[in-house]
This record gives structure tokens, sequence and C-alpha cells, in this order.
């Protein structure tokens, strides 16, 4: 390795004392620390076998489903055993994976529980797109199983790691966003940016146009002026981003800003939205929060919801602040959030004219 990267490096703090040094830990008797380690250590073989690709034995289909009825890749029980098996080591009370039927008690003793999507986007390896793990860690309730089921605010941290070019840790800890990056010789993640925020105002938005007859009026309104571009209301020219791949565009933001835009729609199995409140809506928006930016089911703030089942679904507006209260503006009266009619406020005008 070049001895100048090496010399970089020796500079940067690994995880470990960033954890080790965190008023979170302290607090915590190091149980939060302690978690985010171990799903570190995880994620770092998980990340081994990803990268073998076909080369591999686990990137067929399992053949089963998982808790929520979506169909299961051996590479996400793989992930979800993983992710299991490094957490029965350190203080959890209680889980809750995408993979499992519903939240499990481990150690009823244990001050915080996790809620955790082993691996997300897994449909799009085939295609060599990036994926991830994503995290949510909450204090313990009295009764274990309630923990998942209170407000995401209740988090006390959350994160996800993306397995793409670089594998890389996002840690919401501290009430900061953290950026670190696995050094691949020695199996180290190294922080590389303190304290991230989006960058503001970017004309960029993420959403699956192809559904676009299926949107309610407030979300067709917001992205019919986008393509208006800077002879429309918003006075400037987007460019539509969309990787399909949760943890993907929730790095893109961090990096580039943007919004990103997974609503409600019309469509059976998506009137509630399609990404899980509590392992996923809920700690990327926590991730938005304290990176400066924002996230909404289209009308509410995600972080004051609670879920009513575990693998409860929801839709998710992220990144920009501004961009995100003027989709959650647009939705003012529209009632459902799938609804795909317009309503007669939108009709003629939107929220510029």
């Amino acid at each position: 390795m070049d001895q100048r990267l090496d010399q970089r490096l020796d500079q940067r703090p690994t995880l470990h004392a960033h954890l080790a040094a965190s008023p979170q830990a302290q607090e915590s008797g190091a149980a939060c620390a302690a978690i985010v380690a171990a799903l570190a250590g995880a994620a770092r073989s998980l990340a081994g076998v990803i990268a073998a690709g076909p080369l591999g034995s686990a990137m067929g289909e399992a053949g089963s489903m998982n808790g929520d009825g979506d169909v299961q890749k051996e590479l996400d029980l793989v992930a979800d055993e993983m992710m299991r098996r490094a957490l029965q080591m350190v203080p959890v009370a209680g889980l809750l994976s995408e993979e499992g039927r519903g939240p499990e008690i481990v150690d009823a003793t244990a001050p915080f529980c996790v809620a955790l999507d082993p691996l997300d986007g897994s449909a799009n390896l085939q295609n060599n797109i990036s994926v991830g793990t994503i995290f949510s860690i909450r204090p313990r309730a009295r009764d274990v199983i309630s923990s998942f089921f209170e407000p995401g605010t209740a988090q006390r941290a959350a994160g996800f790691f993306i397995y793409g070019p670089q594998t890389c840790l996002v840690l919401a800890l501290d009430r900061r966003v953290d950026l670190f990056v696995l050094h691949p010789a020695s199996g180290e993640f190294m922080l590389v940016q303190r304290g991230l925020r989006i960058p503001p105002d970017t004309a960029e938005f993420a959403i699956n146009a192809s559904n676009r007859r299926h949107w309610n009026g407030a979300v067709r309104n917001y992205i019919d002026e986008c393509l208006m571009g800077a002879a429309g209301p918003r006075g400037c020219d987007f460019n539509m981003r969309w990787i399909a791949s949760l943890v993907a565009e929730a790095y893109r933001i961090l990096m580039r800003g943007g919004v990103f835009l997974y609503p409600a729609d019309a469509r059976p199995g998506y009137r509630e939205g399609r990404l899980r409140l509590v392992y996923e809506a809920h700690p990327m928006a926590l991730i938005m929060e304290w990176a400066g930016g924002a996230a909404s089911n289209g009308r509410s703030r995600t972080l004051e919801l609670s879920a009513r089942t575990p693998h409860q679904r929801a839709p998710l507006i992220m990144g920009d602040a501004r961009a995100v209260r003027d989709v959650d503006m647009l939705s003012e009266g529209i009632e459902p959030l799938y609804e795909s009619g317009d309503a007669p406020l939108f009709a003629r005008r939107g929220l510029f004219l």
C-alpha cells in the first residue's frame, strides 16, 4: 500500500476509538457503543460475502418469505444470521428484524433494543447496485416488546452500512451524523467526515416516475413543478435520480443534497406506503434530521409516528428540509395520502401560484 495513504490513515480515528470517546457510551455504560461495534463487525464480514457476488454460494433465491410476505434471497438469510450472531454477544434486550416474524426478547435486562433491515435492497445485487444494512437503537421500555411501538423520537442512535465501491458506515450518534469507511487491509472502519450536513437547495429529486398515475395530487404537483424547470414556479432546472436502493438514495442526499420521495399511492399494497416504519423510515428520519434535513410521511414528521404492527409500512419523504416542507404543505387538505385524484385546491395551481 502507498506509504502516504498509510500515514493519512494513521491520523484518522477508528470507529472503536470514536465510540470510546462518545458521551452516549459513557451515559449508557457503553452498551450502545458495543451494539454499534458488534454490527460493524458483522457488516465487515457481510461486505466480503457481497463482494464475492456470483463466485459465492449465497446469491440464489431462498424459496421462503419474511414476516411481511416478501420473497427472501439466500443472502437475506445469511445477513440476518450474521447480524443476529453479532448481537448475541452484546447487551440487547429485544430484536426486530425484517427477516423475522416479529419482535424477539433476547435479554430482558439489557438497556437497548435493536431494529434492523439486515440487507436492504437485496434485489439490486444482480445488477451490482449498492445495498446496505439499516439499524435503529432505542432504549428498552418496561415491556421489551413495546419498545418497538414507540415514536421514532425514542431512538438513541441509528445508521446504515452501505456496500458499494467502498463499504461505509453512516452513524447517527450524539445528535451528530458521522461517516466511516472500511479500510480493506486493516478491517477497521475509519472516520472520514464528522458532522455531515445535507447541502441545501440542491435541485435534485428521486422518485419512481413510472408510478405517476398512482400518486396523489400533492406529489404530482410537486414533481410537475420541478419538471417545469427554470420556466416554472421553482425557478431552476432539476435533475431526477432514482437508484431504487434506500441506502444509496440516502447516501447521495447526505453527499449532494436533494429530496427522496417514496409516497403512498393508490395501488393495492401501497396505500400505507411501502417502506417499513420501524427499521427503515425511523432510522433514516433520525439521520436526516441530525444532518440538518427532514423526513415526513407527506404530512407528518416521521419521527413522531408510532407503529401499530412490527412490519408496518409508511410513506417516506426525506432530504432537504425545505423540499420536505413543500411536499407537506401541498398535502394539506388531501385525504387520504394515497388518493390519486387531483384535489380541487391543486387542480389549477401549485405552492407558488
